[in-house]
């Protein structure tokens, strides 16, 4: 693959990541996630020579965007890996658990999107936009561990209740999150709109992904047939907080719904503080980097807003039954926080890498 049309936006990448040109691998190429990783990979200017699209056989074959350039997605196979300086995995966990000790052996560093290596020896569970929140240097290592990327709902609710936290220590904290068909991949978008024909046309509903209705419904939990349970999510995202910011902020009381919208996620937070703090000082104490607040009834927050933004959209209120509580509602893109987490992940790793694989 040529790397000419990248070659006017690498001197914008250079400086940050010490001049190296990478050579990457995107596993799950095809994924939602995957071409969020793609996408995101362009728009930051990571200075990659290369970038190899991998899949299943499937989706071997299929044509995808790498930054300015289309290239053809091919098979995971061993010698793909070799000469690699990251590998991001954006398939489903039971490939990256086959795969990932391959690419690390040849010497490429792995950057986990699928959870598939939460639990592994040596992985650390990362949000970069929390441990800047809490002035928190990543770790460098020659050889780091694998990075798995913090689930999106846990960097949402950590990087806001640190902030409101900075206004006031927060002595409780709920949050009810919102669960987009979109965490399920391409097939849980797809049973959503089939779902969705189905019922208006009065015919039987395909229940594979969710194993219950999801179309004109909210349910807290899926049919025993699922994979993962609502329950599993609900137990990651309070696993990775504690993970990302457990050290710094109270673990929030949380209860996640499954909800029919396609894509983004959704967040009502109740909090409260140990002494006064008025409107407008939560509301500075909340903004800043990642964070747009927003004003206006008719800005208000929504999964259509926030849809292809990097930014979490927020509004918040005074809570009227507790004098020192407050109501956030919040909407973020699921898809866009985890691959940009992703792509941070591999930025901060490329500040002790060398050029080409370590030996």
């Amino acid at each position: 693959m040529s790397s000419n049309p990248k070659s006017a936006v690498l001197s914008h990448a250079e400086p940050a990541l010490g001049g190296n040109l990478y050579r990457l691998a995107i596993v799950g190429a095809a994924t939602l996630k995957g071409k969020e990783v793609a996408e995101i990979l362009n728009d930051r200017n990571f200075p990659a020579v290369d970038i190899k699209l991998l899949d299943d056989d499937e989706s071997m074959g299929k044509l995808e965007a790498a930054g300015d350039e289309i290239t053809f997605i091919q098979s995971v196979r061993a010698e793909q890996f070799e000469n690699i300086d990251f590998t991001f995995f954006a398939s489903d966990p039971d490939c990256t658990r086959k795969n990932w000790k391959i690419a690390q052996q040849a010497g490429s560093a792995i950057v986990d999107l699928s959870y598939g290596l939460e639990d592994e020896a040596g992985a650390t569970v990362r949000s970069p936009w929390v441990e800047r929140q809490v002035g928190l240097a990543p770790s460098l290592e020659l050889q780091p561990g694998p990075a798995v990327v913090a689930h999106p709902a846990a960097v949402v609710l950590a990087l806001l209740l640190l902030r409101a936290g900075q206004a006031g220590s927060l002595t409780r904290a709920v949050a009810t999150v919102f669960e987009p068909a979109s965490e399920h991949g391409q097939k849980g978008m797809d049973e959503l709109h089939e779902q969705t024909v189905n019922l208006l046309s009065f015919q039987q509903m395909p229940k594979q992904i969710f194993d219950t209705q999801v179309a004109f419904n909210m349910v807290s939990r899926y049919g025993e047939h699922s994979a993962p349970a609502l329950t599993v999510v609900e137990s990651r995202i309070r696993k990775h907080f504690q993970r990302i910011a457990g050290q710094h902020v109270i673990m929030p009381s949380l209860l996640l719904l499954q909800v029919p919208i396609f894509h983004g996620h959704a967040f009502a937070i109740n909090f409260e503080v140990e002494k006064p703090v008025d409107l407008e000082g939560m509301m500075q104490a909340l903004a800043g980097e990642h964070v747009n607040i927003r004003l206006g009834a008719e800005d208000a927050p929504s999964n259509v807003n926030a849809a292809g933004q990097g930014d979490i959209q927020v509004s918040v209120v005074a809570d009227a039954s507790r004098p020192n509580g407050f109501w956030v509602w919040a909407a973020s893109d699921n898809l866009r926080i985890a691959a940009a987490t992703a792509v941070e992940c591999a930025e901060s790793m490329a500040a002790t890498r060398p050029r080409g694989k370590i030996q």
